[in-house]
């Protein structure tokens, strides 16, 4: 059989050989074989027709119209989900080995009769017209902090016609998180674009109302800066395609740092931020071309930032709580009945009452959860000791292990009598300084010696040694000459 080298080195030869036999000779065929090619000036591979016709019966064809009104009815379905429910419907007519042939009717029929795919519109990006933003997860890096996981989002704001980027760590997709992270974007940037747009974050967009209106804090954001609002259809990600890509290439490149790095461990947040923010300089560098048209048409930013945070005025309740986005804090008891102000920021809030801050405490995420400082409600516990055992909150009444540990051995000693020693223990701690008393506990523990509060109290205002500290006695050379033999010692 010819094939197509031979007629094309038969083509190359008959132009420099003397005669069509030589070249005939040469190209490895007979010569009437080589002048038919000489005459044709085609490739065997050109010759070849379509066959019209089946080397064998279509094992389908009996039940192909029920596989196509199955396909038209709901066009996701795949080959495999087909012809397992055939071998169901008509046992021992159809074997494993067909589903191939199945699988290449059923994409024949979809080329060629099925519905139209959906198509994507490359879009045109101008400089200084439009920015993304969106919130992306960082856990699957594996990122800790002090050799604890840190469960973190980060905000990515991207400019699309020079994909310069910032970023901001934060815990949840807040509005209070989108403000601070799309302010900080926009003052690092130098300058404000035409459009911000978001996907249906339920931070910016009520999602309840058929139009999407914007949100009315967020309303505000866009207002401060003059920047007008877009969100993308449901269910599109893609039209906010430019910083989802971004997102993907940013864990990327964070992955590879990690990894020249060496640890996925930071010493604090602060040390993590900064190895971010130098990963994004870094990353940016080589868009400054592109950068530099978007600053030319870049709006100027406003006197100064808005402020990122909301004011509540809240009740706090007779159990010495308060209610914030359906997650309860403790506040002094002292409060119990007043209204006070709750000012809410991204990571932590600030509980404020006559122009003067009373607490701080980490943001809760999520709903119905709970934080109980003992601090705020100890001085009544220990009044009302038989409230502990079954207080709705009590979990959050042991600070460390140990004190759960110190609990567990006075309950054991005197269940009545233990409780009341505990909660002592908790007053104790919030007058004299829960780190002294834990190291109390520590050692009383350590040494299996009975837990009162006259053994903690002897144990405060002693010099605390460090568990790591490590006692080593002078070395004398001569003990290693007891390990050579007589005549090996050093005289």
């Amino acid at each position: 059989m010819v094939t197509d080298l031979q007629v094309r080195r038969l083509f190359r030869l008959s132009l420099i050989e003397p005669n069509q036999e030589i070249a005939a000779l040469k190209a490895g065929m007979d010569p009437k074989t080589a002048r038919k090619w000489l005459r044709l000036r085609r490739l065997p591979s050109e010759q070849k027709r379509a066959r019209p016709w089946r080397t064998r019966p279509d094992p389908f064809a009996a039940v192909w119209d029920q596989i196509r009104a199955q396909l038209e009815e709901s066009p996701g379905l795949e080959a495999k989900t087909i012809f397992e429910l055939l071998q169901r419907e008509h046992p021992s007519q159809f074997v494993e080995g067909q589903l191939r042939t199945l699988q290449r009717k059923i994409k024949t029929w979809r080329v060629t009769e099925g519905p139209a795919q959906e198509v994507y519109f490359a879009q045109q990006h101008l400089p200084g017209r439009l920015c993304q933003s969106d919130f992306t997860s960082m856990n699957e890096l594996g990122i800790t902090i002090q050799r604890q996981h840190f469960p973190h989002l980060v905000y990515h704001f991207v400019l699309t016609y020079s994909n310069w980027e910032a970023v901001m760590i934060c815990a949840s997709e807040s509005l209070e998180s989108l403000s601070q992270g799309l302010q900080h974007a926009l003052w690092s940037l130098g300058g404000v674009p035409e459009v911000h747009q978001t996907d249906r974050l339920t931070a910016a967009v009520n999602n309840l109302q058929s139009e999407g209106a914007f949100q009315e804090r967020y309303a505000a954001l866009l207002r401060h800066y003059g920047l007008a609002g877009q969100r993308i259809q449901t269910g599109q990600p893609q039209e906010n395609g430019d910083v989802e890509q971004a997102h993907h290439r940013f864990r990327r490149a964070v992955s590879q740092a990690l990894l020249l790095r060496g640890s996925p461990e930071f010493a604090s947040r602060d040390e993590y931020r900064t190895f971010l923010e130098k990963l994004v300089a870094q990353r940016n560098a080589g868009r400054q071309a592109r950068l530099a048209a978007e600053v030319e048409r870049l709006r100027p930013l406003p006197d100064g930032r808005l402020e990122s945070l909301v004011r509540l005025r809240v009740r706090v309740t007779s159990g010495s709580l308060i209610w914030v986005y359906n997650n309860q804090y403790s506040v002094p008891s002292r409060l119990i009945g007043e209204r006070v102000e709750v000012r809410l920021y991204a990571e932590h809030l600030e509980v404020w009452y006559g122009q003067k801050r009373i607490a701080t405490m980490e943001r809760l995420r999520g709903k119905g959860k709970h934080t109980v400082d003992y601090r705020h409600i100890i001085d009544w516990l220990v009044r009302k000791p038989g409230a502990f055992e079954n207080y709705r909150y009590q979990a959050d009444l042991f600070p460390t292990s140990r004190f759960r540990m110190a609990y567990e051995a006075l309950r054991g000693a005197d269940t009545q009598k233990g409780t009341r020693l505990y909660l002592e223990l908790l007053e104790l701690a919030a007058q004299e300084g829960e780190t002294a008393v834990d190291e109390a506990l520590r050692h009383l523990l350590a040494e299996e010696e009975t837990v009162t509060l006259e053994a903690v109290r002897a144990h405060l205002h002693q010099p605390v040694v460090p568990v790591t500290t490590v006692h080593i006695d002078e070395i004398r050379l001569a003990r290693f000459d007891e390990l050579l033999p007589e005549h090996g010692r050093v005289q």
